[in-house]
């Protein structure tokens, strides 16, 4: 891959959330695990994840830097790799995991599963087996193992399960590509074929199309909470600043799809729960604006009451990344605002100053300079990582 600017700008946001994340309940019960490359990937994945505020490719709704980039830096460092190389395996991983989680979308989502960690199993193999730099044959044995690992399911969403089994597709993509490497061999109907990954999960396999890269479509996320949220949030920002405010109710409508990817009702209970709820992430909105990392330390009591009075619709009419918010204040006047794709999306990427924002509100503002000599090693990126 001759630009890795994309993937550099993606590593970075990824790596600032890792960084801040890495003293979360899940990322440091995956560091009490143990010490070996597969304890520290367990550990970096958690951390990376756990804030929900990483990557999101929309068109497989699947977070590829969340299993991919762990794996890179970590068994990277250990290896010995350069930032260079580092960055040249992460956009391999990234790129086959994209290509099944585009292929399976929406079916794994309809099934249950979490596409991030069922796919995140092949985006890791690749990764390690670049890394590894070992014959196209080796590669294709890694794929092969990777899936016979994968899984993950989306009732863990809202709790530490999320971002602990996208650790463990890392891991087991690590694992098959290193089992690969020592001469293991299964067929390629693990694959594809009756009793295989594709029948089993009701998947598709697919390769990289290298005319169209899916770093192109990926998402930087604005807001530290489910993707699916953040039109209904902008949706209700743009209302506040008409005039909305929280005496109000309001009815918003998404995708059937956005439900299922933030399907927590109104009485959440913890900040967690919070981040993947449609109606609490609205009310947040109108109550305050865009929300940040403290708006989800805890559940406030005043937005949760006011997320009791938001009507959450369906309409299969609109895109996953659309939201409409029709507001009632108390005397009576009806704002309606729509949000066609928030901010973070390809058509409307963060500018410098909010990308710098977020960066701050992670505490990372000194990681980019971590990227700029691709020749240095990549000790120095997993040590960020296993800072007290």
């Amino acid at each position: 891959m001759d630009d890795l600017t994309p993937y550099r700008i993606a590593l970075t946001d990824w790596l600032a959330c890792a960084y801040a994340g890495r003293r979360e309940p899940a990322a440091t019960a995956a560091r009490a695990a143990g010490d070996e490359v597969s304890d520290r990937v367990l550990h970096a994945a958690a951390a990376g994840h756990v804030l929900d505020f990483d990557d999101t490719y929309l068109p497989g709704l699947a977070h590829l830097s969340a299993p991919t980039a762990p794996v890179a830096i970590v068994f990277g460092a250990q290896r010995g790799a350069t930032v260079g190389e580092v960055l040249q395996a992460y956009a391999a991983g990234f790129e086959a995991m994209a290509a099944v989680a585009a292929a399976s979308h929406p079916q794994l989502y309809r099934g249950g599963w979490h596409p991030t960690a069922v796919c995140g199993t092949i985006g890791a193999a690749v990764t390690t087996a670049t890394l590894m730099q070992v014959d196209p044959e080796v590669g294709v044995q890694a794929r092969n193992l990777a899936v016979l690992g994968a899984g993950g399911f989306r009732a863990a969403f809202g709790s530490d399960g999320k971002s602990l089994q996208v650790g463990l597709a890392a891991i087991t993509g690590l694992h098959a590509a290193r089992l690969a490497a020592a001469g293991t061999r299964v067929p390629d109907r693990t694959r594809s074929g009756t009793w295989s990954f594709e029948s089993v999960f009701g998947a598709s396999w697919a390769e990289p199309d290298p005319a169209s890269p899916a770093i192109a479509d990926n998402w930087l996320k604005r807001y530290p909470c489910c993707l699916q949220t953040h039109g209904a949030i902008e949706a209700a920002v743009a209302a506040r600043d008409r005039g909305a405010t929280a005496s109000g109710a309001g009815t918003v409508t998404v995708h059937p799809i956005s439900c299922d990817a933030a399907p927590v009702g109104p009485d959440v209970e913890t900040g967690l729960e919070a981040k993947f709820s449609i109606a609490y992430c609205t009310a947040l909105g109108v109550v305050q604006g865009h929300p940040a990392l403290a708006d989800f330390v805890e559940v406030d009591a005043a937005t949760r009451s006011l997320a009791e009075r938001i009507e959450v619709r369906r309409d299969d009419s609109l895109l996953e990344s659309e939201a409409h918010l029709r507001w009632e204040g108390t005397d009576g006047r009806v704002t309606e605002t729509l949000t066609k794709a928030a901010v973070g999306s390809p058509d409307h990427p963060m500018d410098h100053e909010q990308l710098r924002d977020k960066l701050a509100d992670l505490d990372a503002e000194h990681l980019p300079a971590m990227f700029d000599d691709l020749e240095a090693g990549a000790t120095g990126l997993a040590e960020l990582l296993a800072a007290p």
